[in-house]
């Protein structure tokens, strides 16, 4: 539980450091890393989406 909420803080401040710590480096961190430096609110929504999968 409390790693879940580390998770979505993480996500809405740092979203590709709640990717990295939820599936390590792989392609997941790339499409969020890319994501935020399009936009930073899909990064957020994708990190999200990851973290509470």
């Amino acid at each position: 539980m409390d790693n879940k909420i580390l998770l979505i803080i993480a996500a809405l401040l740092l979203p590709p450091l709640a990717v990295f710590m939820k599936k390590g480096a792989g392609k997941d961190l790339l499409i969020n890393i890319v994501l935020c430096l399009f936009f930073w609110v899909p990064g957020i929504i994708h990190a999200l989406w990851v973290a509470l999968n």
